[in-house]
Formats: structure tokens, sequence, C-alpha cells
């Protein structure tokens, strides 16, 4: 594939994003990141794009020094991050922005390859490899066969920093957990993110947690909800979404106080 590896312009747990070609970025993962899950990102990327969803399109996938990489259209732009960082972006405006993007994903026809949330949580616990308590395993796989199967198109993980506020508007980026979901699914995520994590770990815990509520609150006003009935069911996903990061071993210095907000959260639901 035409193309070179240039100036180094972003970076994420798993991957360095870098310039390849006029209108292109190779995303290019780290040596320790699962091959699997970054086909597996490719792949759904490609297939959200032709289904007019707003994801980048895939011109290719390369392999550089043993890295495997995935080759991108460019969006030029700040990520919503950096604008609510600095204050460019009021965090209600980031919040409208995210319940926006949430009601075009979900607009978007599924692509048949992208795995419903039952599928998709199953195969995380069986390759978790005793990384949870057994009840907590269980729990999670009662859980998600009880809620309604649902044929909608979920990012699943929607938050600022993969939110690219390009010129012909915001766009989404990691593709990598898309699955057929409700939006409370996504939003769930978006809280996990956002109210669980950042709020940990940045200078103002309350931004975070504004923008989440805002998010939510935006969303339920389009969708027609009553805001309780989106928080209600954004609760209901919370256990399964903390168990994914349990299982991704995200964040080990939250691990216990996680598992006792999984235990919590399936005691609710039981």
């Amino acid at each position: 594939m035409q193309g070179s590896l240039g100036e180094k312009i972003g970076e994420g747990a798993s991957a360095d994003v870098h310039a390849w070609a006029p209108g292109q970025v190779v995303k290019l993962f780290k040596s320790a990141a699962s091959r699997r899950l970054a086909w597996h990102e490719a792949q759904k990327t490609d297939a959200v794009f032709a289904a007019g969803g707003p994801a980048p399109e895939v011109f290719g996938t390369v392999v550089l020094e043993k890295r495997f990489g995935i080759v991108l259209q460019r969006f030029d732009g700040p990520s919503l991050l950096q604008l609510v960082q600095s204050g460019a972006v009021t965090r209600q405006r980031a919040g409208a922005i995210l319940a926006d993007l949430c009601v075009a994903v979900h607009k978007t026809l599924p692509p048949p390859d992208v795995p419903s949330l039952h599928d998709w949580v199953g195969s995380w616990l069986r390759g978790s490899d005793g990384r949870l308590p057994a009840p907590i395993a269980t729990g999670v796989r009662t859980l998600t066969g009880r809620l309604p199967p649902v044929d909608e198109l979920c990012h699943g993980d929607l938050h600022p920093a993969n939110v690219i506020m390009s010129a012909a508007g915001p766009r989404l980026i990691d593709w990598s957990h898309a699955v057929r979901a409700p939006a409370a699914f996504d939003f769930a995520q978006t809280h996990m993110v956002l109210a669980d994590l950042a709020a940990e770990r940045v200078d103002d815990p309350e931004r975070p947690r504004a923008v989440n509520a805002a998010a939510q609150s935006a969303y339920a006003r389009l969708a027609g909800l009553p805001p309780a009935a989106l928080t209600a069911a954004v609760e209901s996903y919370l256990p399964i979404v903390r168990t994914l990061f349990l299982i991704g071993g995200m964040l080990p210095e939250m691990r216990e106080r996680m598992i006792e907000r999984v235990e919590a959260g399936l005691r609710r639901e039981g």
C-alpha cells in the first residue's frame, strides 16, 4: 500500500497514530495489543463507514516492524476532549455532541457481522482466564441473557477522546468495541469512562461528570424518554461494562473498587 510512516500525531493505550499519505493516517498497534481485536476494529470500521455511519474510511492494513496497522481517513481537527479541557466547548455542549453522535450511530443500520452484546460479552468471558471472581462471571452472563435483545448499532466506546471535531462535523474514531445493543449500553460505557475513571484522574472531577450528565440528559430529550428511565436503563448495563474493563486489565489500582461496584450492581439487578 502506498504511503510511509510520518510524524506521530496521536497516541492511545493500545496504538499510535501516524501520518501516512495525503488525507490518510495509520493506526499502528503496539506489539502487546491483541491482533484479533485490531482486525476486528479494521473490519467493523470499514463496515460502519460503508453503512453511512460517522466512521473513517478504511483504505487497508499494513504490518510495519511486526506491528499491525490500519490505514484510515484522516480527520483533521481537535478532539472533543481537548476542546472541553481548554474551555473552548462547554460541558453542556460536549454532552449534546455525544448525544447527537449516539443518535447518528443508532440510526445506522448495523452491519451483519457486528456481534450482538450477548455474543460479545460471552466471548470476553470465555477469554477471561480466571481474571474474574466466578460469581461475577456467572452473574454478568445471566444479566446479559436476561436483558432484552436490541438490534441497533452501538459504538461501544463513546467518550470525548474518541470524537474528532472535523471541518465536516463531529466524527467517531476507535470502533473496536462496536456491538449491537441499545443506546443505554453506549451511555453505560460513557458513564464508566467519565464518571468512574476520568473523575478520579483529572484536576477537576466535576468536568467529566458534568459532560456525562449532559450527554444523558440531551439524549433523553432527543429520544423522547423520561431522563429517569434512561438513567435506570444505564444502571442495568453498568455491571456488564465494568466487567469488560476488569477483563481488559485496565487501571489495576481500581480493581477491588470495580469488583465491589460490579457486585453491588448485580445484586441490584438480581
